[in-house]
């Protein structure tokens, strides 16, 4: 990826003069925040590209239309599952859409050193980066956040109080929105390492899945040892169960780890602040390894 000496610089192979309009590099990052998030969901790419994204998100909005259905028809009190509980029930189809187009989102630019888009001006490391990161986290917000839209729909159908699912579906827009960031640094920041896609499609898994099995199962033994603090502690040291903790201190949600014992405000501020570090971390990565590559 080159670097212009100036923002002015006119990007031109010689290949072909261009006597179009010369925007800037708020348009380029448009231009590939717009090409990244469509191609995340197949969308300007081959049918076969389609297939899986189009699965995975169906099978987001058939979860929530059951629960909202069910709700109606058997007229129960409340939705069976919480807002904020949705993406962690939901985990391992978020992980397969992340692990399916973080890959595809920079491996091929890394690895056939080409881009799909042609720009009048150079590219700034920085601009591609937040594109990406953008994009990225965008898609698996569309992802998480549409389905939670759904319950909230069917709440207001079944006549529940308004009031109360509009703060639940609020806070669970909060807890998905950081759910994406954070996922969406560690989703790239592997992929970038690992230039071939297949590689980085299990990576990512790998990172993921391992992680939330070592932490559930060291949490399980925790439990049982009747260190209940030490369950809670545990969950720093995974992506789903760190948006966990967050939610259950700041967002009205109870943990889902064994016990379910709330964190305080203290512990609640250590896993917000962890959650944020990381997603500045893996965006600080990400420069660094795009400011080598050249494209």
């Amino acid at each position: 990826m080159t670097s212009p000496a100036g923002s002015s610089t006119i990007h031109d192979i010689g290949y072909r003069h261009y006597d179009g309009p010369r925007l800037g590099r708020t348009a380029i990052r448009r231009a590939l925040y717009a090409q990244s998030l469509r191609g995340s969901f197949g969308l300007g790419r081959a049918a076969k590209s389609k297939v899986l994204p189009a699965l995975l998100f169906g099978v987001m909005l058939l979860v929530a239309g059951i629960l909202a259905a069910v709700t109606i028809a058997a007229k129960l009190k409340d939705l069976p599952l919480d807002y904020t509980r949705y993406a962690i029930v939901m985990q391992a189809v978020i992980g397969l859409f992340l692990a399916a187009q973080a890959p595809q989102a920079v491996s091929h630019d890394l690895r056939f050193r080409t881009m799909p888009l042609y720009f009048s001006r150079p590219l700034e490391t920085a601009d591609y980066v937040r594109a990406k990161f953008a994009a990225t986290a965008t898609a698996l917000f569309i992802l998480t956040g549409t389905p939670l839209l759904v319950m909230y729909i069917g709440a207001l159908l079944a006549k529940f109080d308004v009031a109360e699912h509009t703060k639940g579906f609020a806070q669970g827009l909060v807890s998905v929105a950081l759910l994406s960031l954070l996922f969406a640094g560690i989703g790239l920041v592997v992929s970038a390492v690992t230039p071939r896609r297949g590689f980085g499609v299990a990576a990512v898994i790998a990172v993921f899945t391992i992680s939330y099995g070592a932490v559930s199962t060291l949490q399980g033994i925790a439990y049982t040892q009747s260190s209940g603090s030490a369950v809670s502690w545990l969950g720093l040291f995974s992506p789903i169960t760190l948006i966990d903790g967050v939610q259950s201190a700041f967002l009205g949600a109870s943990p889902s780890w064994p016990g379910a014992q709330d964190l305080s405000v203290a512990q609640g501020l250590v896993f917000l602040l962890l959650v944020l570090g990381l997603v500045a971390g893996c965006y600080s990565l990400l420069l660094r390894r795009y400011r080598k590559a050249v494209l």
